[in-house]
């Protein structure tokens, strides 16, 4: 998976623990957890792209854990490099000083030595004392099949022996450590771990789920204040990667099966070709969902991702009182002569409270705005982010942060195979949009279903409305040659025995149909 590497450098006289994070919005999750762990952080701008708006989130994020922030100009080698108007643009978006910024040439290693100089004299060492009791941060797990869990820890206080007995402050749990040692970023044993260092541990922990991210430790015994912000993560399944959610789940369309939960949709699609080539393993994706809300009559609030456990709202005898789903705070870097392909795309998924400042100023080719907007996750959970770097030939960037629930008019779709519905292929969708999409897929579903021995009607419907219909026709036997009564009856005959198929038949469909129909691809 992707996820942050940890590595320490070993200089004369100094030590440095060093994360290196993804820098895609899928993976912000481990990006914040990630600074948890550290007491400062290097801003890294493209000297000829500009500030990106997940950099924009993640220097707020560092300044609110009060973190010391180097600002770092990359790629000044580039032709299309200008490090003077994107110096100018990060003083005038995070108030940094441009006589502050190391200009680098990671490629050419011009200016790398300064960026060691800086993390030496700019961010303060760790405070911790190695007198002082056990405590340490808890801030990313890996499963090895035979020593079990291995935790990434932080030690904030006191010194952690191989031998030592510990505990977690929010499980209660108990453990020994067997081995512990530094990142190099391969795996060194050490003897110890002192404060201020970050390392690995190997416990006897037998599940993921029992590292929980940002928990603290201590030596048994001597119970200390866990450190603050934690927040425990969702029951999971035994999986080393911490940032997926699995739930068991049957379809009767699809048989046995698992519900994950991704961070989006780069996230999935590493996992599932991780899978496939790791396990040669046969997947199939279902169209992605998000967790929506379901409040009753007696207020009473229900949270459904599966779409099958969708309520039907036309009906009388519904008890929900209303239905909402989440929604995000998007933000939206991109040049101006793109501007207005991003509001389109804005205003087709349904975007909200549209708003726009100039980044930097400058000329009309070179000044670049960023769009803030209140958008619903569902919209942006498919191809959102391709359609975003396709209308801006790939200069805009994109961020998003959770902006709670609202109120939406949602319905569920339904897609019938000879009047029997197939609950793999349900839908959520806005009664905005239902038409559209009920024909998109009605179409799609009458090109990869295969011809049966009877006709088949293909239908969408919203509860027992159908929106859009297809007939797939049936295969015939060649009955052409003969006498013209003779082939009459015959055809009579088949008719007739294409009618009775047709009250009884099944239509299964393939594995094939299913990838096709279910890929975001038209």
């Amino acid at each position: 998976m992707l996820k942050a590497q940890t590595a320490r450098y070993d200089g004369r006289d100094h030590m440095l623990n060093l994360i290196d994070t993804p820098g895609h919005v899928d993976f912000a999750w481990e990006v914040s957890r990630s600074l948890a762990a550290c007491q400062g952080a290097l801003l890294l701008v493209d000297a000829s792209q500009g500030v990106q708006a997940q950099s924009i989130s993640v220097f707020h994020n560092a300044k609110e854990r009060g973190l010391t922030i180097i600002p770092v100009l990359n790629k000044i080698d580039l032709p299309a490099a200008q490090p003077e108007r994107i110096a100018a643009q990060m003083q005038s978006t995070f108030g940094i000083n441009p006589d502050d910024i190391i200009h680098i040439s990671a490629k050419t290693g011009k200016g790398v030595e300064d960026v060691l100089k800086a993390i030496i004299t700019r961010i303060p060492p760790p405070t911790g004392s190695t007198t002082s009791p056990l405590k340490a941060f808890l801030f990313d797990s890996l499963y090895d099949r035979y020593r079990g869990v291995i935790s990434l820890v932080n030690v904030q206080e006191g010194v952690l022996r191989k031998g030592d007995k510990i505990a977690s402050c929010h499980t209660r749990k108990k453990y020994e450590v067997t081995e512990l040692g530094i990142m190099h970023p391969e795996e060194v044993p050490a003897d110890s771990l002192r404060a201020g260092q970050v390392g690995y541990i190997a416990c006897n922990m037998k599940e993921s789920a029992e590292a929980h991210i940002g928990d603290t430790m201590h030596r048994v015994g001597d119970p200390v204040e866990p450190l603050p912000g934690f927040q425990p993560a969702k029951a999971m399944l035994t999986l080393t990667d911490r940032s997926v959610t699995v739930q068991r789940e049957s379809s009767s369309a699809l048989g046995q099966g698992c519900r994950l939960g991704f961070l989006g949709t780069l996230h999935m699609d590493v996992f599932r070709q991780r899978l496939e080539d790791e396990y040669d393993a046969n997947i199939i994706i279902t169209a992605p969902t998000v967790p929506y809300k379901l409040v009753y009559r007696d207020n009473k609030e229900v949270f459904v991702s599966n779409p099958t456990e969708f309520p039907d709202t036309a009906d009388s005898s519904s008890k929900v009182r209303e239905i909402q789903e989440p929604v995000v705070k998007a933000s939206i870097i991109v040049p101006e002569e793109y501007f207005g392909d991003m509001m389109e795309l804005c205003f087709s998924h349904r975007a909200e409270d549209l708003d726009h400042r100039y980044l930097d100023p400058g000329t009309a080719s070179s000044s670049r705005i960023i769009l803030t907007c209140i958008i619903p996750l569902s919209e942006i959970v498919t191809n959102f982010f391709d359609q975003l770097k396709s209308r801006s030939s790939g200069f805009a960037s994109f961020d998003y942060e959770a902006a709670g629930y609202q109120q939406s008019d949602l319905a569920k779709m339904s897609f019938l195979l000879n009047g029997k519905p197939v609950d793999a292929l349900a839908i959520i969708v806005h009664r905005s949009a239902a038409d559209k999409i009920a024909r998109e897929w009605v179409k799609k579903l009458h090109k990869v279903i295969p011809r049966q021995m009877f006709e088949v009607p293909i239908q969408a419907a919203i509860g027992k409305k159908v929106l859009a219909r297809e007939t797939l026709s049936a295969m015939r036997a060649d009955v052409t040659a003969g006498h013209y009564e003779r082939k009459m009856k015959h055809l009579e005959n088949q008719k007739e025995g294409k009618r009775k198929m047709k009250k009884m038949g099944k239509v299964d469909l393939p594995q094939e149909a299913f990838f096709d129909i279910l890929s975001n691809k038209s």
